[in-house]
């Protein structure tokens, strides 16, 4: 038959402050700007093939461009955005992560 024993740990009671520095991922945003040049169904498209967009969002997201005049298109990381900064503007969209 078993038996419980209950075991009483002695620690001296310290209390340090510590500093610590984290490091947070930050979360960003995508924004893409209004322009005079390319079509409603460019940035579309452009939406649905570089930020994974489906067409409804894609759509949803180009009106507010167009009648605010910008819209965060993506949030995430940095590093999981600039890729796809770069290549909306490498299709001669405007973008920036902000």
């Amino acid at each position: 038959m078993l038996s419980l024993v209950k075991l009483e740990t002695i620690t001296p009671e310290v209390e340090e402050e510590v500093d610590v520095d984290v490091l947070e991922d930050e979360e960003k945003g995508l924004v893409l700007f209004n322009d005079e040049v390319n079509t409603f169904d460019f940035v579309i498209e452009s939406l649905v093939q570089v930020c994974g967009h489906d067409a409804i969002q894609a759509e949803q997201c180009t009106i507010i461009i167009h009648f605010k005049g910008k819209c965060t298109v993506k949030n995430g990381s940095f590093e999981k955005l600039e890729p796809m900064c770069t290549a909306l503007l490498d299709r001669g969209l405007s973008a920036e992560i902000h």
